[in-house]
């Protein structure tokens, strides 16, 4: 199993990312300030670590430069909510390995931490073993490393978020999601819009995988919940 240190002062966010890194067979330590981010790094053996650049007591950008100091190498993914070049540009200056801007995708997130980790510790890939990356499922067909979705044996051309949605609801079968959940795990923690922006994708993505969009096979809709997809083929 291997192990992500998260440094993210919003307890949702930290949380929210921790969980879908078990999906990866992931254990997380979590914590909410620089300080203990950078006490976390130097005294524990990670092989990733995500680091909010806006933190309490000692920012990212600091506490980045601080783990380097200490000759840390792991994998470093900073996260933040401001989008200016400049920020970038240091966080990589200070060894950072790479940036993602809020709000992002949870699944977007999951699939750069598994890259990190395999190019950080490539004896480490065996761990993946047990995380499918493909998945078939009636003459549905969906490869997560080449980002590549067939029907039938007839490529699908999807949007980036139409293949995140059925990314999320390929690797958890049978499980409902909420509008909401479907819009944090795909558009991001605290994206800045509606449910209805997760019906009219679902909508589109049935016209492109369904026979008939109106009695759907694979993505089915749950009733005062929202939507899954179908674990009885």
């Amino acid at each position: 199993m291997k192990k992500v240190l998260i440094i993210e002062d919003d307890h949702d966010i930290a949380n929210l990312v921790a969980i879908n890194l078990q999906d990866i067979d992931c254990k997380t330590d979590i914590v909410h300030n620089g300080e203990d981010g950078v006490l976390y790094a130097t005294q524990n053996n990670y092989d990733a670590i995500i680091l909010d650049v806006m933190l309490p007591k000692l920012d990212g950008i600091e506490a980045c430069k601080r783990i380097r100091q200490n000759r840390i190498e792991t994998p470093i993914l900073m996260l933040t909510s401001r989008a200016e070049e400049g920020d970038k540009i240091t966080g990589i200056e200070v060894g950072a390995d790479d940036y993602i801007t809020k709000p992002f995708s949870v699944c977007e997130l999951i699939v750069r931490v598994k890259a990190r980790i395999r190019r950080y510790h490539p004896d480490k890939e065996p761990g993946f073993v047990s995380t499918p990356t493909r998945f078939h499922y009636d003459g549905l067909m969906l490869d997560i490393e080449t980002h590549k979705a067939m029907l039938n044996g007839k490529s699908l051309n999807l949007t980036v978020k139409e293949f995140e949605l059925l990314s999320v609801f390929m690797r958890h079968p049978g499980r409902a999601f909420s509008r909401a959940e479907l819009l944090d795990l795909v558009w991001g923690h605290n994206f800045n819009g509606y449910e209805h922006t997760v019906n009219s994708h679902i909508n589109r993505l049935r016209m492109k995988i369904e026979k008939d969009a109106a009695n759907p096979k694979y993505i089915l809709t749950v009733w005062g919940i929202g939507y899954k997809f179908n674990d009885d083929l």
